[in-house]
């Protein structure tokens, strides 16, 4: 049982992730800038958000709070809800 437990608790953190990318990449979208733009004011390439976006790679939770900073948004921790299984 515990094993079963842990591996939703894994699932509903690779969902959580996945919706912080679609999140991360609409915001990039709506922006209205360049790739080059928003990583001269991030400090990250542009060749890694152009692989971030198009969904050839992933990005590592620095480089998306140096994103999303750059985009002036906010990245936020959601809590797990007590007492909640699968």
């Amino acid at each position: 049982m515990r094993r079963t437990t842990e591996m939703a608790k894994a699932r509903k953190a690779a969902k959580k992730a996945r919706d912080l990318s679609g999140d991360l990449r609409q915001a990039i979208a709506d922006s209205g800038r360049t790739h080059y733009a928003i990583g001269k004011a991030a400090g990250v390439a542009p060749e890694v958000i152009d692989r971030f976006v198009s969904g050839e790679r992933d990005i590592r939770l620095a480089t998306a709070s140096k994103l999303a900073s750059a985009l002036r948004l906010k990245l936020k921790s959601e809590s797990p809800e007590s007492g909640e299984e699968g």
